[in-house]
């Protein structure tokens, strides 16, 4: 989807108005088009038909819902009650303001049952002990393999594999089938592509990119060990193209059998066992590899914040509450599909056996991945802000985005992983300087 779709839904007939008006019975959502979002707005009558508050969407490819949301949050206008954030914004967002708490109406909200939402989720979406945000789908990251590559190989796959062991069998495997490499790792420039799952690798090397005092360590022997194992590990046995491979591009080389192996988001796997799918039913699942950490992945979800300056926030929370309820990803299932449910949230979902029997492939190692996520203790040492796969500050995407193209022109043999480095321990220094002053808090 390109643009801004913007949607009156549920019987809005005579409704008139621009977005951030419409009358004390109508919200307006900002929202992500991912495929879960688009499920909802076909849902979105029964929420209507439900509680009689007709909702008014606004949907917006990811980037540009970041920069939407930043300038109306930063605002405070009050044009849109609801949207969606993600756990590295609502953090950040909460400290300033600019989102509003939900530990009030979830005191007047029993039903919504927030100790179902799984710990990390909880965690990574408070502040100070209250909830600013409720997730509406979750993932962390784990390797996906084909069962039956590895077996012709005489290969098993560790229960908790090392980084090291991952390697190894890369290159066992490293053209096992016509056309096939050892494995598929994120190339593509980007604080969410590249170093989404290059960030965990130099968390479990021991490595971070501040240290508790705000001092940066990007070129550190850790940071260095862990991008160089990395760098090499593709070049060696990733795929083709890997300088501008990102999400997509593995999903697509695993599923037409281009590569053995891929680290990366949880969310993936609906994918490779969706109906039609060529690898459905060969690809196994183990945890994120690990060195120096018990574990590795990542913690990420699309979750609804309430604008602090909406008017209506009793009504945001009644449509809050219902998308991410239990009784949400029923009706889903029984309208859209089990496997459809936007899952990776509650700790119901992975008891249900309507779900499981829909995704019953990767359910038990996507729920095992999320509730062994430690966003605020991902490494070996303290860090200043919260993250697993980002740094927890709003400097931070330019910060990851730039050196992350050094990391990139590494994978392509255009620079080396020192100079990659050295440069961003500069850029990192710039960022950490105003922190370690003081005059950033």
């Amino acid at each position: 989807m390109t643009g801004a779709a913007v949607l009156t839904l549920a019987g809005c007939a005579g409704w008139g108005g621009s977005v951030g008006g419409g009358g004390a019975d109508t919200i307006n959502v900002l929202m992500v088009n991912n495929p879960q979002m688009v499920d909802l707005q076909r849902l979105a009558p029964q929420f209507t038909r439900e509680t009689g508050i007709r909702v008014r969407f606004t949907v917006l490819p990811e980037n540009d819902l970041r920069d939407k949301a930043s300038q109306e949050f930063s605002s405070q206008s009050g044009q849109y009650d609801v949207a969606t954030l993600s756990n590295f914004e609502i953090p950040i967002y909460a400290k300033s303001g600019w989102v509003a708490p939900m530990d009030s109406f979830l005191a007047k909200d029993p039903g919504f049952d927030q100790q179902d939402i799984l710990g990390p989720m909880r965690t990574a979406l408070s502040v100070d002990g209250k909830v600013y945000g409720q997730p509406f789908y979750g993932e962390s990251s784990f390797l996906m393999y084909r069962k039956d590559v590895l077996a012709a190989k005489g290969i098993t796959m560790p229960a908790n594999p090392t980084w090291t062991q991952v390697a190894d069998i890369a290159a066992k495997v490293d053209g096992a089938q016509p056309g096939m490499r050892g494995i598929c790792l994120r190339g593509q420039p980007g604080w969410g592509q590249l170093f989404a799952p290059l960030t965990t690798v130099v968390n479990t090397f021991g490595g971070t990119w501040f240290d508790q005092d705000w001092r940066p360590q990007v070129d550190a022997p850790a940071f260095t060990r862990a991008t160089s194992f990395y760098v090499d590990l593709v070049r060696k046995h990733g795929q083709s193209g890997a300088p501008q491979a990102g999400f997509t591009e593995c999903l697509n080389n695993l599923t037409q059998g281009n590569v053995a192996m891929w680290y990366d988001a949880t969310s993936g796997a609906g994918s490779l066992e969706a109906a039609g799918s060529p690898v459905k039913g060969k690809i196994g699942y183990a945890p994120a590899p690990v060195m120096r950490t018990k574990s590795s992945g990542w913690l990420y979800t699309w979750a609804w914040a309430i604008e602090q300056a909406s008017t209506k926030k009793d009504q945001a929370w009644k449509f809050v509450s219902w998308a991410s309820s239990k009784r949400y990803e029923q009706l889903v299932g029984e309208r859209i599909g089990w496997s459809s449910v936007p899952a990776g949230k509650r700790a119901s979902t992975y008891a249900d056996p309507r779900y499981l029997q829909a995704a019953g492939a990767f359910a038990p190692a996507t729920k095992k991945a999320i509730e062994t996520a430690m966003p605020t203790n991902p490494g070996l040492q303290p860090r200043p802000a919260p993250g697993i796969q980002f740094v927890g500050i709003p400097e931070f995407p330019d910060l990851g985005t730039q050196v992350s193209q050094e990391v990139s022109s590494a994978i392509a043999g255009k620079t080396s992983v020192g100079d990659a480095l050295d440069l961003g321990q500069q850029l990192a220094d710039d960022v950490a300087r105003p922190y370690r002053e003081g005059e950033r808090g």
